[in-house]
């Protein structure tokens, strides 16, 4: 009778190693590159590194985590280059602005069309937020954090001119006129520091008088950015321009805090960041926080953030399970404790963000809106301050400059 024991024993023998390297291969961790622009001195990257990294992989021991930090310019410029060299992170914080054009790129992942539970993980996230994130129709990205601008008030200057904090566009039409002048020292002040005339400056005004930028789906302009409703909000802005009651975005005007710190500016608006401003610069200055006031389209101010999104070439299952812890109402408390201001529904909830020096700005966030998430949003942004330019220095009227710009607009979302 022949026996076959040493084939046998060596098919045996090959059997165990390929399942030893299989076992082997499984347990391998994987690493996801996440690449941010959290400074590297900030309290927000010793948090992420010392707090929320050990945090993630110790709920998921097979998945690593490579944290990058760049400067907010470089990490939008390196991703650029990485897109043409097959070298992108898994996943990225990214200024809201950048998505639309690495999604016209073809490197970011529709989170809704690949992600099955997409869903009930958004629907954890503020709305307004989540919209930063939608384009064409879907999502390529979940909202990270959030900031938006409320009205900051001098409020010995209101005071002694009789002044109540606007409520509405027309108190604040008013209030302006009555805060600018000459102080007792002869000096000019204005009522309103503007310091630019772009989309973040000028958004919050059209959209509270009632007026938009374009049509729902982001398609069309004519009709939208020269309708009366955002022509009667860019004249009431110019007028008061003209009158000496709004400055700030000529060459050689005061600073912001500066002005606003001597009061040489009555009101302004803008996001959290200028409280730890006025803090360092103007301790002594005492001032009081509110919403941007009402017109007709109601009180709309203008979202700032940062989303994080998944690349093309990530490992997805492990960058999506990262994605979500990112955004959980742990990871959202703990950033929040840093100043970041959470989208997380329940981390908003918490003490530590109801106690934040920023507090005030959440009710703001809730009814702001994002400026169009379109590739071509940077250059219609530049056409706007043109356009403003021309209009409160009376070069052109406001129904003129923006039935231009709207032309022009059109061309651009094509």
């Amino acid at each position: 009778m022949r026996t076959y024991r040493k084939p046998v024993a060596a098919f045996l023998a090959c059997l165990m190693l390929m399942l030893c390297s299989c076992a082997f291969a499984e347990s391998e961790p994987v690493t996801i590159n996440f690449w941010h622009h959290y400074s590297a001195q900030s309290a927000e990257n010793e948090t992420l590194m010392n707090v929320l990294i050990p945090a993630f992989e110790a709920e998921n021991p097979g998945i690593r985590v490579n944290a990058v930090s760049h400067e907010w310019a470089e990490l939008h410029d390196k991703v650029l280059v990485s897109a043409n060299s097959n070298a992108l992170p898994d996943v990225a914080r990214c200024d809201i602005a950048w998505l639309p054009e690495f999604q016209k790129m073809g490197i970011l992942v529709a989170l809704d069309e690949e992600m099955p539970d997409f869903a009930q993980v958004s629907g954890q996230l503020l709305d307004s937020a989540m919209s930063t994130a939608v384009i064409g129709g879907h999502y390529y990205a979940l909202a990270l954090n959030t900031n938006s601008k409320i009205v900051f008030y001098n409020t010995a200057m209101l005071e002694a001119a009789g002044v109540a904090v606007p409520e509405t566009m027309d108190e604040w039409c008013e209030a302006l006129r009555k805060l600018s002048g000459e102080n007792a020292n002869g000096q000019q002040i204005w009522g309103w520091n503007e310091p630019a005339l772009a989309g973040w400056n000028i958004c919050p005004f059209i959209w509270s008088f009632g007026g938009s930028l374009t049509n729902a789906e982001q398609t069309v302009a004519s009709g939208y950015i020269n309708s009366p409703a955002t022509v009667r909000a860019v004249e009431t802005f110019a007028a008061l321009v003209q009158e000496g009651c709004i400055t700030g975005f000529n060459a050689g005007d005061i600073p912001m805090t500066d002005g606003f710190g001597t009061g040489r500016y009555a009101m302004m608006l803008e996001g959290p960041w200028k409280s730890a401003e006025l803090a360092g610069a103007y301790p002594d200055v005492a001032y009081g926080t509110a919403p941007i006031p009402a017109g007709e389209g109601g009180s709309v101010s203008v979202l700032g953030g940062e989303d994080i999104a998944m690349f093309s070439t990530a490992h997805k299952e492990a960058a999506w399970k990262f994605m979500q812890f990112m955004t959980s109402e742990f990871a959202e408390t703990e950033m929040a404790k840093c100043g970041q201001i959470p989208v997380n529904k329940a981390a908003l909830e918490s003490d530590t963000v109801k106690g934040a020096d920023y507090a005030p700005f959440i009710a703001a966030i809730e009814t702001a809106k994002a400026r169009p998430t379109v590739a071509a949003w940077s250059e219609m942004d530049n056409d706007l301050t043109v356009a403003m330019t021309a209009i409160v220095t009376g070069e052109k009227t406001a129904q003129e400059a923006l039935d231009e710009l709207a032309a022009q607009w059109d061309i651009l979302l094509k």
